[in-house]
């Protein structure tokens, strides 16, 4: 294992969960259903359940990892194994850059959540951000086998998503505190954020 991985593995990932954790765990409703897709290790699924004793957090992964921190469920990446609103919200954090599509999933998501979706993913608004973004994706997931695609969408692209789905940003976070300085300067503005996402209603 390289230095690289060692510390990011170490400090960088242990940091990110807690922060995560921290910041999603407030956003699920009182005794919520939460499916987590592409939840990895399970570890900040486990971190959820630990600061909100009352949400039930299932899981659901393409890859099994061994020693997984909560079961995982198999997943095929594109359809969710779930009838529809079978969840009350589905988290999904880091997962749809690394898809080909990610409006697949977030139709899947609309379908399956009956209050809303909570996403974790990156904005690509600079010239610069997508070199950034694609460094952190191999630092964080090329060891693991998890699929590169480096599909990254600008601000407006998640709004137009989100409009055609019949959803709204009840919370749009765009400053997760996931690196300590001077890392934040690199790899923290403006290239996060975090998401509750809640139907509209109708017109």
């Amino acid at each position: 294992m390289s230095v690289v991985d060692r510390v990011h593995g170490g400090y960088v990932h242990r940091r990110r969960v807690r922060v995560l954790a921290d910041e999603l765990a407030v956003l699920p409703g009182r005794g919520a259903r939460l499916l987590d897709v592409g939840c990895g290790d399970g570890l900040l699924a486990r971190e959820i359940k630990q600061r909100r004793p009352d949400v039930d957090v299932q899981g659901i992964d393409v890859l099994a990892r061994p020693g997984a921190h909560i079961p995982v469920g198999p997943f095929d990446g594109r359809r969710i194994p779930c009838e529809d609103r079978a969840f009350d919200m589905v988290l999904m954090v880091d997962v749809l850059h690394h898809t080909d599509d990610p409006m697949v999933l977030l139709r899947e998501a609309s379908r399956v959540a009956r209050a809303g979706v909570l996403l974790k993913d990156h904005t690509n608004d600079t010239p610069f951000s997508g070199r950034i973004l694609r460094f952190m994706d191999r630092v964080g997931n090329e060891r693991h086998g998890v699929n590169l695609v480096y599909n990254y969408w600008s601000t407006a692209r998640w709004r137009t998503a989100f409009v055609e789905l019949g959803f709204e940003a009840a919370i749009w976070n765009t400053r997760p505190a996931l690196y300590p300085w001077p890392a934040s300067w690199v790899f923290g503005s403006g290239l996060h954020f975090i998401a509750k996402l809640t139907r509209r209603a109708p017109s």
